[in-house]
Formats: C-alpha cells, sequence, structure tokens
C-alpha cells in the first residue's frame, strides 16, 4: 500500500510504502465504539460526592423517646428522612470508572481510524512538520494547504501528526483552537474521530509502524453455534 508524500510547498514529490494492516484495516464501528468508550471512561474524574447519615454531623442524640408521643420513632436527626441528613445513593467520590482495554483490541482501533481516513482521502502526509514558533506562519500555511491539496480542501479541525515532541509545533499550536498536534506514539481514537483532515509527517508513519506492533494482521471472525436438528425416523406401519 502506498501513499502520496507533499513537501512544505504542497507540492506531490514520491510514494511512501505502509503496512496494508495499520493503513488499510477494515473499520468494524463497534470495535472504535468500545475504545472510544473505554478512553473517555478512564479520563473520568470521580469529582462529585456526597455524605451518607454516618459522615454527616451531629444527630448523635435520639430526638424523642421511643413511644408515647404520638410521633413516629426516630433514632437519629441525620436521618435521610430529615433535613440535612445523609444522602441516600448519592454519587461518591471512591466510584471507579476505569474500563480495562486489550493492547491489541486499543491498537486495533486505532488501525481501523486511521484506515477509514486514509479511505476517506482525508489522510495526507509531508515530508516534515516544522515552524519557528508563531502561530500566524502555522496558520497561513495550514490555510495554503487546505486549498492546494485536494485531500485536505474543506478543512476544519485538522490535525497535526509529528514524529517527535516538537515544543515550536506544539507553542504555534496552542494559539490555533481549531489545529489539534499529537506525538504518532500517543495516539488516540478520540482526537482521529474529533479531527476531519490529519497531517503527518513522513517520519511519524515510521514510528507508527515501529510503536503499533499489536495490530493483529487477521481478525478472527464470530463462531455461529449451529444448532442441531434432530431427525424423527417415521415407521411405516401396513
Amino acid at each position: 500500500m502506498k501513499l502520496s508524500v507533499y513537501n512544505l510547498a504542497g507540492q506531490k514529490v514520491k510514494d511512501k510504502d505502509v503496512s496494508e494492516h495499520i493503513f488499510g484495516a477494515t473499520v468494524k464501528p463497534e470495535v472504535v465504539h468500545q475504545a472510544v468508550i473505554a478512553q473517555q471512561a478512564n479520563a473520568h474524574e470521580p469529582t462529585a460526592h456526597t455524605k451518607n447519615r454516618g459522615e454527616v454531623s451531629g444527630g448523635g442524640k435520639k430526638p424523642w423517646k421511643q413511644k408515647g408521643t404520638g410521633r413516629a420513632r426516630q433514632g437519629s436527626t441525620r436521618s435521610p428522612l430529615w433535613r440535612h441528613g445523609g444522602v441516600v445513593f448519592g454519587p461518591r467520590n471512591d466510584k471507579n470508572y476505569t474500563q480495562k482495554l486489550n493492547k491489541k483490541q486499543k491498537q486495533l482501533a486505532l488501525a481501523m481510524c486511521l484506515s477509514d481516513k486514509v479511505a476517506a482521502n482525508s489522510f495526507v502526509v509531508f515530508e516534515k512538520l516544522e515552524t519557528n514558533g508563531k502561530a500566524k506562519e502555522l496558520n497561513s500555511w495550514v490555510n495554503e494547504m487546505i486549498g492546494k491539496i485536494e485531500g485536505l480542501n474543506g478543512s476544519r479541525k485538522p490535525l497535526l501528526i509529528l514524529d517527535h515532541n516538537d515544543q515550536m509545533m506544539v507553542k504555534a499550536a496552542l494559539n490555533l483552537p481549531f489545529v489539534k498536534t499529537i506525538t504518532a506514539d500517543s495516539l488516540n481514537c478520540l482526537m482521529l474521530l474529533n479531527s476531519d483532515k490529519i497531517l503527518a509527517s513522513e517520519g511519524a508513519l515510521d514510528v507508527i509502524a515501529k510503536h503499533y506492533t499489536k495490530i493483529p494482521t487477521k481478525v478472527k471472525p464470530a463462531k455461529v453455534k449451529v444448532a442441531k436438528v434432530k431427525t424423527v425416523k417415521k415407521s411405516h406401519k401396513k
């Protein structure tokens, strides 16, 4: 499988061979969906917290005696039935929202996201991605590439995939709310899906090929159980 490589002027210079099972995988939405849900769940920080009846202050004394008052029996003023009492089934900050995702499945979902961008002609490779750290120049270059290269036409949320942590590029992109950057060894499905176009450096493709080695080349089909049909022998009586 080959991808076109462009220079910083937007001119095609060569074709680059890439792995078929990374950039040409069959997309299965259920696999990508599970990876996205796991990523969002792992980023969930349980900050909301309510106190139960054992944690609120006060309520140590019995409000009134058990019998003889004509009122309902009460043991504490911090019961959930009382004002300022404890909360029943409220959110707790000790709840664990994390979900475990198999490394092979995670990398397979990434391959499917990349393959979907390649199939939609929304993945463009450049010889290199560099800037002097000024947001104005990066903005003008991105807009120039959007108008010049067919695969970037109409892009509003481009994602730049870098082969290393280039602080100059990151600094320039921070002042552009519609441009995001990420290193090739830190890809995630959420950022790939939230971006309509991908701009990757040629070195980033090499990093992807070396880093994501757990992607299965063949996905086993689901086993389908076939119900056994019992045959009944008919007796022919005269």
